[in-house]
């Protein structure tokens, strides 16, 4: 179970291959890589995050341990940036590995909506217009009420 909080780059293809083929008592690997995307005015210049170093990455293991007791992983990877990020950039990455498939996608989604809606950052959009705080989606909250 690995959780990185970093202000470079990663390379996807890098990652997803070291993680699977780390596994050998999986039946199945998920990954999903989450891109900054531009407003629906494309207009955006870019995006700030902001964290709380020693705080973020203590909420992001405790939410790893929670989905791997409750999916019985066998491993996990997240990975999630901060920083400047501009449209089409990676921000953040999950891949679980799991006995079975329905386990692996199922503790991956979980993990994507705790980050989306809960997980301690704070994101900042610059577009032509100004600058303004992302507030949480009633989408991404209502996300987690199935889990």
């Amino acid at each position: 179970m690995t959780v990185r909080v970093q202000e470079a780059g990663f390379d996807l293809g890098v990652e997803v291959q070291s993680f699977a083929t780390r596994q050998t008592n999986a039946g199945a690997v998920v990954n999903f890589t989450g891109i900054v995307r531009d407003t629906a005015a494309g207009d955006l210049d870019r995006m700030e995050i902001e964290h709380y170093p020693g705080m973020t990455e203590s909420a992001l293991a405790a939410i790893d341990a929670e989905a791997t007791n409750r999916w019985s992983l066998k491993d996990s990877l997240i990975i999630h940036r901060y920083g400047i990020l501009r449209p089409n950039e990676m921000i953040m990455m999950v891949a679980t590995a799991a006995p079975h498939r329905a386990d692996a996608f199922e503790a991956a989604q979980y993990l994507m909506d705790y980050l989306k809606s809960r997980a301690p950052f704070w994101k900042k959009e610059f577009t032509t217009d100004g600058a303004e705080w992302v507030d949480a989606k009633d989408a991404d909250e209502d996300a987690l009420l199935k889990w």
